[in-house]
């Protein structure tokens, strides 16, 4: 597939190029796709939008909400399905639904299974001009729209690994370093950036790496990972949890009209700063 066709890749190609990250947002409904896609505009920064295949059942017209945001924002942004981890409704996504990229998610099958399923979904989405993201490893946890993990046992991403999902074609790689999807213990994330850092390197420009799990990051944590090498950041707490704690504090104070207001200013403000954190602001 040539890359430069598809609006997540080039998004990708040019934050590679520019050495700084991108945020992969995922909106749960039009209010957040609102807040986003403002902040994008804002700050001149490209943005990959983010739903999960549990929300697309949920609303269905959220997909094309999304799209006409992509087709109508002055700045460079996608639609990406993130975690599709069921074959049908995959296929379902790539022949119905306009998107841009899709992570094919088999990380719950052994590891030959997965690739196996992994190389026939990418050539089934890239005949389509859809860029594909695969997890090697698995990332442990569990959030709202990805089936739980937590009772299986994290496997880091090796060097094998690398090369047998990019040798199933894959466009974007989402290693396991240490992350978690969901919350983190108390303790916080305990990364290991040098596998981050030899992936990287061994990668070598072959295909984009994306980083999940970004619960409770501080700055200087995506910075680090960044400059390690991950480009396409998946967030999804990092920046609705300003927007989460408005709507349980003032749900019952304010009108609904100005509630829906104030959590998408307060949505586009978290968004704001973490571009500004990735370096993608002003790079649209």
């Amino acid at each position: 597939m040539a890359p430069t066709k598809n609006r997540t890749l080039q998004i990708l190609n040019a934050a590679a190029a520019g050495k700084y990250g991108v945020l992969a947002a995922i909106a749960y409904n039009v209010e957040q796709l609102t807040g986003l896609v403002r902040a994008a505009e804002s700050r001149r920064s490209p943005l990959i939008i983010q739903l999960f295949p549990s929300t697309l059942k949920q609303l269905p017209t959220l997909a094309y909400a999304a799209a006409q945001a992509v087709k109508s924002a002055t700045v460079p942004i996608s639609l990406h399905i993130d975690h599709a981890q069921d074959e049908d409704h995959i296929r379902e996504i790539m022949k119905t639904l306009p998107v841009d990229s899709i992570m094919v998610d088999m990380s719950h099958y052994d590891e030959k299974e997965n690739l196996e399923k992994t190389r026939v979904l990418a050539k089934e989405c890239h005949e389509r001009g859809i860029a594909v993201e695969a997890e090697s490893g698995r990332i442990n946890g569990g959030e709202e729209g990805i089936a739980d993990t937590g009772d299986l046992e994290a496997l880091f991403t090796t060097e094998e690994d690398v090369e047998s999902f990019i040798s199933a074609s894959i466009d974007i790689l989402a290693p396991s370093i240490g992350n978690l999807h969901g919350d983190y213990p108390p303790s916080g994330p305990s990364l290991h950036y040098d596998r981050l850092e030899s992936i990287n390197a061994q990668v070598n420009n072959r295909v984009h790496i994306a980083l999940h799990g970004t619960n409770d990051f501080s700055e200087e944590t995506l910075q680090r990972c960044i400059r390690s090498g991950a480009i396409k950041l998946n967030v999804n707490k990092l920046l609705l949890e300003p927007w989460n704690v408005l709507m349980r504090e003032k749900s019952g104070e304010l009108p609904l009209v100005r509630l829906i207001d104030e959590g998408m200013d307060v949505l586009q403000k978290e968004t704001e700063k973490w571009m500004d954190v990735c370096g993608s602001s002003g790079k649209a």
